[in-house]
């Protein structure tokens, strides 16, 4: 999932200035599981909204709303009288969904409230790991289902490197785990370890988002046209 972190309250309230009308918008997927984006912090931070225009002598009207996924244009509908009667739209979800509520109410001014991260998961309870990088050019299956290019400090294609000591990262050996010992591990666990073996040629790195905005087209599920 994506994982997000809400921006300084100060960064937010400069980017609102003097609107009068504000609709705080959350999403209920990627953002609420690592709580930075669901109802609870809509509400949170609308009332944090409230008591600092106060403070600032303001005259504000903040409203609430989350909708399931601000990814999707459909789940925009219940929302448009809120968004046509708001100044602005602060979304506390991912830059997707900031985007997205762009191109579903171009006329309404946006801001983003998160700050979006990695793709991740929750590892423990209040701990969120990045796991993937979104390349577009998977390799896990070369590499026992752990990905160095998201959980090597270096990004190594063959790896590990001079810096791993006792199966931890040079970069930080209290928290970061060496990806390249933990591949070895789960290799030499399923018997595969002459996976090893094979060395990695230089990545095509024109899948990532160095070569442009990325597209997936599925014929199959797009409109038939006459």
């Amino acid at each position: 999932m994506i994982i997000a972190e809400q921006k300084p309250l100060d960064e937010i309230l400069a980017a609102i200035g003097d609107a009068k009308k504000i609709l705080v918008l959350g999403c209920g997927a990627c953002v609420t599981i690592c709580f930075a984006g669901g109802a609870k912090e809509v509400g949170i931070l609308a009332s944090q909204i409230r008591i600092a225009s106060s403070k600032a002598g303001k005259d504000v009207e903040v409203t609430e709303d989350t909708i399931e996924r601000q990814c999707e244009n459909e789940f925009f509908d219940r929302v448009k009288e809120k968004a046509a009667e708001a100044d602005v739209v602060l979304s506390i979800a991912c830059g997707v969904g900031v985007q997205t509520i762009i191109e579903v109410f171009p006329e309404k001014i946006v801001f983003a409230g998160l700050n979006t991260t990695f793709y991740g998961r929750p590892k423990e309870p209040g701990l969120f790991t990045e796991y993937c990088e979104g390349c577009g050019s998977c390799i896990l299956n070369a590499t026992g289902g752990i990905c160095p290019i998201a959980r090597c400090s270096k990004s190594l294609l063959n790896g590990p490197c001079g810096g791993s000591e006792n199966g931890k990262c040079e970069v930080d050996p209290l928290n970061i785990e060496c990806a390249w010992h933990l591949i070895h591990e789960r290799l030499k666990s399923i018997g595969r370890l002459d996976l090893m073996e094979q060395v990695s040629p230089p990545k095509d790195w024109s899948t990532s988002s160095s070569g442009g905005v990325r597209r997936i087209v599925r014929e199959d599920l797009r409109e038939v046209k006459l």
